[in-house]
């Protein structure tokens, strides 16, 4: 893989945790208002970017082979700390929509 298209993948990490995390939270705002049909398309967005971005990730743990082959830079790091914050959210989000939804 060139530096080209490491960058350009690990941007494409980024966005899509990004992404996902964003429509985690925006189904905690739909829940707080009882729209739960919006709700639960902003979880199906959620887990849909989600996928991707754990796709990504997928692909360079293939691609290194446990033998270092890809390089571990800031923006790698920062792209798994994405990711990571994204699965909590996710996680959270359906926690938050339950409870919502209980309250309701």
């Amino acid at each position: 893989m060139n530096k080209d298209d490491y960058e350009l993948t690990v941007m494409n990490l980024i966005t899509n945790a990004g992404q996902s995390k964003s429509e985690a939270m925006a189904a905690i705002q739909y829940a707080k208002t009882n729209d739960f049909a919006a709700c639960d398309l902003a979880l199906e967005e959620c887990a849909k970017y989600l996928k991707m971005a754990h796709d990504v990730q997928t692909s360079l743990i293939g691609l290194d082979e446990g033998e270092g082959k890809v390089p571990v830079t800031l923006v790698m790091v920062h792209a798994q700390d994405h990711l990571m914050n994204a699965v909590l959210m996710k996680d959270l989000a359906k926690e938050f929509v339950d409870l919502y939804r209980r309250v309701q």
